[in-house]
């Protein structure tokens, strides 16, 4: 007899009864190419159609497009010396790989094509995993997919259905805020922090404090704004101040306008709901700082309204683009508005803008750039993956600072949410870097209307 190699052993090892069956969906490898060794020693299964789906993807310069390469590239590497119709060992996880392709339904059986009425790459995906759960009676066969109504299909066919959720943020509700309110602070040393403009932590009960984080001290009679700065190992008091006519009107505002204005800081992060001034605050303080920077870019993600490609918009690509960059010169313009058009200010905007010292463009335009000398300010930072969050920052060179900005619950890509998405990743992972700050705003301020849509719709 033969002696057993040790692949084929591994192979035989994962026939024990308890191991579980992952089957990806699409939506699973765009969002994250390696999720096939994310499993420890489970096994994993693809239908043919997501490679089908998946050719699909494989050209152009986006992020999922390179999400599909890096995952076809893996596949091709496994299959060097295997069939994919039976178990292969995975290289960087103890489980097992193939793929599933039986997905046509049984006759006599439940066929997701019959159930829903139509013939599509979904239905067929459903009927990979009937099928694997059908030669498989000894596993638990689970579908793991980042579409929500998938999960559902699947789970009204008795199918396991879970999200991926590797790198997705537990406890979204305990999320950084960047800043704490202490009460109770005796009038004594508040009024030392008015005089010398500083105290140590160990003074306000502080003995671990994260560098950049914001407080707000306070007792019956006044209250003041500080932070604490990693260098001086001093909480610092922080002056109220306005950029380009811009004036804070609450304690976040002065906060996040603080941490953009501070040179120490490279990376800049604000969240808050529509109308708490992340925006405007963002490229005030970029345009008070411009004396320091090359150029100024303002981008943001294109999200499809209706996840409809841009392309079917008409006109030219100026034309198809516009409707999502208006938002952005709004703030422009009223940024340029505080002053009238006899001033030297309004008129300094408006050779920013013609001398591409000012840039406003799709994010996907700054891709392959490598960002020097450039104040890079990203929009709706919520709508791109930790993947593009970390690709965007990696293109930071010399004298470049980086401000996100956006709402994690305000998502527009069905397949991020709040606990998944790059900039909620972002807040929690990089909190203590002394180059780093955050704060949440939490005060609409654009008008009582426009707040009390926030509160009660």
């Amino acid at each position: 007899m033969l002696k057993k190699t040790a692949k084929a052993s591994k192979i035989e090892k994962k026939s024990e009864k308890g191991k579980k069956i992952f089957v990806l969906d699409t939506s699973v490898i765009l969002y994250n190419h390696n999720s096939i060794n994310s499993f420890d020693d489970n096994d994993v299964a693809i239908p043919i159609t997501v490679f089908e789906e998946l050719d699909n993807f494989k050209k152009g310069n986006d992020t999922i497009n390179f999400e599909a390469r890096e995952f076809i590239r893996i596949i091709d590497k496994l299959s060097l010396h295997h069939t994919l119709q039976n178990w292969v060992p995975l290289e960087d996880a103890d489980g097992n790989f193939k793929v599933i392709m039986n997905e046509n339904g049984r006759s006599g059986k439940v066929d997701a094509n019959k159930v829903f009425g139509d013939v599509k790459a979904d239905h067929r995906i459903l009927n990979a995993a009937l099928t694997l759960t059908e030669e498989n009676p000894d596993k638990k066969v689970i579908l793991v997919s980042k579409d929500v109504n998938l999960r559902l299909k699947a789970k009204s066919l008795n199918i396991p259905s879970e999200d991926f959720q590797t790198g997705k943020i537990k406890n979204i509700e305990q999320l950084y805020t960047g800043k704490t309110v202490i009460d109770n602070i005796d009038s004594g040393l508040v009024d030392k922090i008015y005089q010398e403009g500083s105290c140590t932590p160990e003074e306000i009960g502080i003995t671990d404090p994260i560098p950049n984080h914001y407080f707000i001290l306070r007792n019956d009679k006044t209250s003041i704004l500080t932070y604490y700065n990693a260098i001086s190992n001093r909480i610092e008091r922080i002056e109220k101040r306005s950029a380009f006519r811009i004036t804070p009107r609450n304690a976040e505002q002065v906060f996040a306008l603080h941490a953009i204005l501070n040179p120490a800081i490279k990376l800049v992060t604000m969240q808050g709901v529509a109308g708490t001034g992340k925006t405007l605050l963002a490229l005030a303080g970029a345009l008070e700082m411009k004396k320091d920077f090359k150029q100024i870019y303002l981008a943001r993600p294109i999200v499809p309204l209706s996840n409809k490609d841009i392309g079917y918009l008409p006109g030219d690509i100026k034309s198809k683009l516009n409707p999502y960059m208006e938002p952005l010169w709004d703030n422009l313009k009223m940024i340029q508005n505080q002053f009238s058009e006899r001033d030297r200010e309004y008129k300094n905007i408006t050779e920013l803008v013609e001398n591409e010292k000012l840039v406003i463009t799709p994010l996907a335009y700054i891709r392959g750039r490598s960002l020097s000398n450039i104040c890079f300010i990203v929009d709706e930072a919520q709508n791109l993956t930790p993947h593009e969050v970390k690709t965007i920052i990696t293109r930071a060179g010399e004298n470049t600072k980086i401000i996100f900005t956006g709402d994690i619950y305000q998502i527009d890509t069905p397949y991020l949410d709040s606990h998944s998405n790059g900039l909620s990743t972002l807040i929690d992972r990089i909190k203590h870097h002394p180059i780093y700050a955050h704060i949440r705003l939490e005060k609409g301020e654009r008008s009582e209307l426009a707040n009390l849509a926030n509160t009660l719709l």
